[in-house]
């Protein structure tokens, strides 16, 4: 089983790039299972016709992270559609879930989850580490894909470590700096620190040069502003064995807009 996992969409450029390259890419890679981080789509937040944008174009399910409200209008999307998925160790009390219970066709599922870091990240959330024990636990899904956004990239590792072996793959998000470390841990599970940005290319982190080197060198917050240059999607390819749900094989991808397809 192939599955495709691509970092947080940043802006118009990320969302174009998605669009236009995510069909032909599912087709070339053969993908079982697509999964797109959606949190920046409007560059902070996802507003409702970015996540059907999305999955239009292919996603199978998408994550969200930290920006998860700041366009309050998906929170209507995120209770209705089981796909669409915010952290799973937000307090119980917000709006949607998790986890996401992807069939495949051989009569099991994929479990796609999504967590949060607390590392200088998002303090107010619960233990990661706890959460996915008690995901486990369930034993809702044959194969569980977790998508940890979260900045510290030492959070990140004990994440994956913690989990080798009880899920097929852990990759990160949030970052948007994609990470040279992609590789099978001892116990089988996928790992990828950070699968990097789909987003402009002549930006940082997504955002306008310009505005980011201003708010550095002034101090004074700004307004992020995306430019809507020629964009590259970066993400990771998982290959897993549909038998013992070990991944095999992990490749990192960097696709850029107006290029040909091929591996990083």
């Amino acid at each position: 089983m192939i599955v495709l996992a691509f970092g947080d969409v940043c802006g118009p450029a990320g969302m174009r790039a998605v669009t236009t390259k995510l069909p032909g890419l599912k087709k070339f890679y053969g993908a079982d299972l697509c999964i797109v981080n959606g949190e920046n789509a409007d560059i902070l937040g996802i507003k409702p016709e970015q996540a059907h944008a999305l999955f239009e174009a292919g996603a199978d399910v998408i994550t969200l992270g930290n920006h998860t409200w700041k366009r309050m209008q998906i929170v209507q999307e995120l209770e209705g559609n089981p796909f669409l998925i915010r952290p799973l160790n937000f307090p119980p009390a917000a709006p949607g879930n998790g986890f996401a219970r992807v069939p495949m066709g051989s009569g099991k599922f994929f479990g796609v989850v999504s967590l949060i870091g607390r590392l200088e990240c998002c303090w107010n959330s619960a233990c990661p580490f706890a959460a996915m024990d008690r995901l486990l636990e369930k034993q809702e899904a044959d194969f569980y894909i977790v998508d940890f956004h979260a900045e510290a990239t030492s959070e990140k590792q004990a994440l994956a470590r913690y989990l080798d072996g009880r899920v097929s793959a852990v990759y990160g998000t949030h970052t948007h700096v994609q990470t040279s470390d992609a590789l099978v841990l001892p116990g089988g599970t996928g790992f990828i620190t950070d699968l990097g940005m789909t987003g402009a290319e002549d930006s940082i982190l997504g955002i306008s040069t310009k505005d980011a080197i201003a708010h550095f060198t002034t101090g004074v917050p700004i307004r992020h502003k995306a430019p809507e240059t020629k964009a590259r999607l970066e993400g990771c390819l998982f290959e897993i064995d549909e038998l013992t749900g070990k991944c095999t094989a992990v490749q990192s991808l960097r696709v850029e807009e107006e290029g040909s397809i091929g591996y990083n």
